[in-house]
């Protein structure tokens, strides 16, 4: 005898036990429970406080994975099928050295406080081809994945951040050309140089605060991207890269060391060439500067996070 089809379903229908198609009870409060505890992030309307900061920096601590992924895959991808690889970090600052040698010691003379001229100018172009690349990069990173940033959440400032981090390997790898310089034009070197290492991280710290407030612009405006490599070929000659701090009027010298890559740059160049400390002023200036704009930039950025997706 055949089943009627509005036969309703009895509780052996669907008993486990007896071979009846359906859930059991503890399966359905289990995947209730799984869905529950799935952690969620919930996007918030764009302030600009300092307790977006705070838990912007928390947020990404928690992430800090995909950003060493990410920067990896930034120098992966920046060397592929190239035949020279790795060694193009080493050309450019190479050839720009060449260039402004020629210039600046058969054209014109630059007082160089006795340092020859090459390692002189070298030692400007190091820092500085690292601030200017990675800002030039960081900028448009963000709008050349779009996709990442309407598929899935994540914190933001981690595209353009890798991109520093990627430009800080192709500066440890430019260092190799100045320790031979200074090996070849026999440069004394002190324990001072160790304060390299904080004013190469003070640079990338303004570094991040230009390119994670332009950046955010750039979703919005994309004519950032376009005027950058003007400003930036502009803001070199503004900073102690071919000549000396001394070269600019001391009446004016204040005002000038407001900029914290011109500070930050010419001492590297003091701790390095010269075996002297930095100049206490210039640094703390610098370093308060830098920290005055990463926080605004930061808090900026986050600030204009939520509606990235919804521009971009």
């Amino acid at each position: 005898m055949g089943t009627s089809p509005d036969r309703s379903i009895t509780e052996a229908d669907v008993r486990p036990d007896q071979g009846g198609a359906g859930f059991a009870p503890d399966d359905t409060v289990k995947e209730s429970t799984q869905a529950v505890a799935r952690p969620l992030k919930i996007i918030r309307p764009p302030s600009f406080s300092v307790y977006t900061i705070f838990t912007g920096v928390r947020t990404l601590l928690q992430y800090s994975d995909l950003l060493y992924t990410l920067s990896l895959f930034r120098l992966n991808v920046r060397y592929k099928q190239s035949v020279l690889g790795w060694s193009w970090a080493l050309l450019q600052p190479l050839a720009l050295m060449g260039i402004y040698t020629v210039i600046f010691t058969r054209v014109t003379t630059i007082a160089t406080g006795g340092i020859p001229y090459p390692v002189f100018v070298f030692s400007g172009l190091l820092p500085w081809i690292f601030f200017s690349a990675s800002i030039s990069s960081a900028v448009q990173g963000l709008v050349l994945h779009p996709n990442l940033l309407t598929k899935m959440y994540f914190p933001h400032e981690i595209i353009p951040l890798s991109y520093l981090a990627a430009g800080l390997t192709d500066f440890c790898i430019a260092s190799l050309i100045l320790i031979g310089l200074i090996l070849h034009y026999h440069v004394a070197l002190t324990w001072n140089l160790l304060y390299a290492i904080p004013i190469v991280l003070l640079l990338g710290g303004f570094a991040a605060a230009i390119a994670l407030f332009f950046s955010a612009i750039q979703v919005r405006f994309r004519d950032v991207g376009l005027a950058m490599p003007f400003v930036l070929q502009v803001w070199m000659f503004t900073v102690p890269v071919v000549y000396s701090l001394q070269s600019v009027p001391p009446r004016y010298r204040r005002l000038y060391l407001l900029d914290p890559a011109a500070g930050l740059i010419d001492n590297f160049r003091t701790v390095v060439l010269g075996g002297a400390a930095p100049n206490a002023a210039s640094l703390v200036t610098s370093g308060a500067v830098t920290a005055l704009c990463l926080g605004l930039a930061y808090a900026y950025f986050k600030s204009s996070e939520a509606t990235m997706a919804d521009v971009i």
